[in-house]
């Protein structure tokens, strides 16, 4: 269909652009703009509503395909279904399991269609979605009500007697801390590890409020807002740090989730809390970015000192014309170098980690940038041919040597890991207010559980090779850089196939 084109951000029409997006971010639906024009349909637009629906921040849906929301749930005939119809240019329904950012699964119906120039040319495609799950549950709720009804009848006396004497025996085993609140956030029940854990007998706590037992101990008004948000929208959370000092058992640092109780498929009006130790982990992890600081600390000086030494011996050699140990003293010099790399990271290790990075903004031509840089790469590493292609014709405000070390350590690691390639090849593109760099290799690949693992510290994916050398701390800290631009970094990836790793960095950098 001829549908005409909206104006999209960076076009002329700017009170077309206003109405426009007053229109869209109007609706309760999600919507999603994605450019057919460049590789991988990404996205270059989404209203509020597709942010709330989603759980995601726009730069972290900003130009990503659509894909990332089925996680790794991709083996969906709708999928194929939307496939055919963006290489056939055609307007698609379908429903599709996407997932939040924290993991909730949600029904999404997905209206799509494509939108065309006056030559007819396909230049867009424009997504509508909507949150269908709680019709989803209900047509599946009805489905088993109607199956097993009668069943229910005749064993409910039996079954609810096994499964009450089947769960609270799990819950006395599971080796985590768990208590059960009403929604008044009164302690319903708590499990013996509860007790043993925090030195308390369970007829202290029952019945009592969560935030008043031990003298307010667990008043805290994040996770008090937390709670009261679970039975009222169905708004589990995970992962939610708490430090604090208890009376019985000291400093304690613990991670709590929370979801709403079920039972029989149905909501009920309990919460349960799981409360899981994670104290002598942060401790552990302390000492050990402690020691990462003060060790390179202390390297820093004799490492000084000894290449001072070597550069001295290699002009003594050359001027005395000693061709025998000049070859010794170059290697040297090298290993030197890449040891004050090492120990350069993990200094950046440590400032990021105690947030003492100072970063230099300034505006400068990206472009310009991006073949500067890659033109010293290219002389350093001439095994491979670095192909870039695009250009994003912006300005940017940006630290100019974080954001070089950043594309540095991509392509290096793009090199790297793809011995048997000859060529790397570098994207530049604009996605809405964002400049965006996808690097692709034709190396081993990075396994899928591995992908989100890689950016953390000291990680090391499994099938890396041992001849690749390295300690895991580069992707560490390019994501802490891109993170500070307000920007997003991620790969695409199949074992044996290759890695994409994109980042894309704001045009205008937001006010913090």
């Amino acid at each position: 269909m001829n549908t005409p084109q909206p104006q999209i951000p960076g076009s002329s029409g700017q009170s077309s652009l206003k109405l426009f997006e007053a229109a869209v971010n109007a609706t309760s639906n999600g919507v999603v703009i994605t450019d057919h024009q460049q590789p991988d349909e990404p996205i270059i637009y989404c209203n509020d509503a597709f942010m709330t629906l989603t759980g995601y921040a726009r730069e972290n849906i900003i130009g990503h395909n659509c894909r990332f929301l089925q996680g790794d749930d991709r083996d969906q005939p709708a999928r194929e279904i939307l496939k055919e119809a963006i290489a056939k240019g055609e307007h698609c329904k379908i429903e599709l399991r996407n997932y939040k950012k924290n993991g909730t699964l949600f029904w999404n119906e997905l209206i799509m269609s494509p939108v065309k120039d006056e030559q007819g040319n396909i230049t867009h495609f424009i997504g509508v979605q909507n949150d269908i799950t709680a019709r989803k549950e209900a047509e599946r709720a009805l489905k088993r009500e109607q199956e097993q009804l009668e069943q229910r009848v005749r064993d409910r006396t039996y079954e609810l007697e096994v499964s009450e004497a089947y769960l609270a025996s799990i819950v006395e085993t599971v080796r985590e801390s768990l208590v059960v609140l009403n929604q008044e956030m009164k302690i319903l029940s708590v499990n013996e590890h509860f007790c043993q854990f925090f030195k308390l007998a369970e007829d202290e706590v029952r019945g009592k409020l969560l935030f008043e037992i031990n003298q307010g101990e667990w008043n805290v008004p994040e996770l008090e807002d937390l709670l009261h948000n679970v039975l009222p929208n169905n708004n589990p959370f995970e992962g939610f740090e708490f430090d604090n000092t208890f009376a019985h058992i000291g400093r304690k640092v613990l991670i709590l989730n929370a979801r709403q109780v079920t039972l029989r498929g149905k909501y009920q009006n309990r919460i349960l809390l799981a409360i899981e130790d994670k104290t002598d982990e942060r401790d552990a992890e302390q000492r050990k970015g402690d020691f990462v600081s003060i060790a390179s600390h202390e390297m820093k000086t004799p490492l000084t000192s000894i290449k001072g030494n070597i550069q001295m011996m290699q002009r003594r050699t050359e001027k005395n014309n000693d061709g025998d140990y000049a070859g010794f003293l170059e290697k040297a010099d090298r290993s030197i170098n890449r040891l004050e790399k090492l120990v350069s990271d993990l200094l950046d290790v440590a400032g990021l980690q105690e947030g003492n990075v100072i970063y230099d903004y300034r505006r400068f031509d990206f472009d310009r940038f991006m073949n500067e840089v890659i033109e010293g790469i290219q002389a350093a590493q001439p095994s491979h041919q670095i192909i870039i292609t695009g250009e994003t014709k912006q300005e940017i405000e940006g630290d100019v040597s974080r954001l070089e070390q950043v594309v540095i350590n991509l392509l290096n690691n793009a090199i790297k890991y793809s011995p048997e390639a000859s060529q790397v090849h570098i994207y530049l593109s604009v996605v809405s207010n964002y400049v965006k760099v996808s690097i692709t290799d034709y190396g081993i690949g990075i396994k899928h559980e591995d992908q989100k693992k890689i950016f953390g510290r000291f990680y090391r994916a499994g099938q890396s090779p041992g001849n690749f050398q390295g300690v895991g701390i580069g992707l560490y800290i390019s994501n802490k850089i891109i993170q500070e631009h307000r920007g997003s970094l991620w790969v695409e990836s199949s074992e044996g196939e290759g890695s994409v790793f994109n980042f894309t960095i704001p045009v205008n950098r937001p006010i913090a």
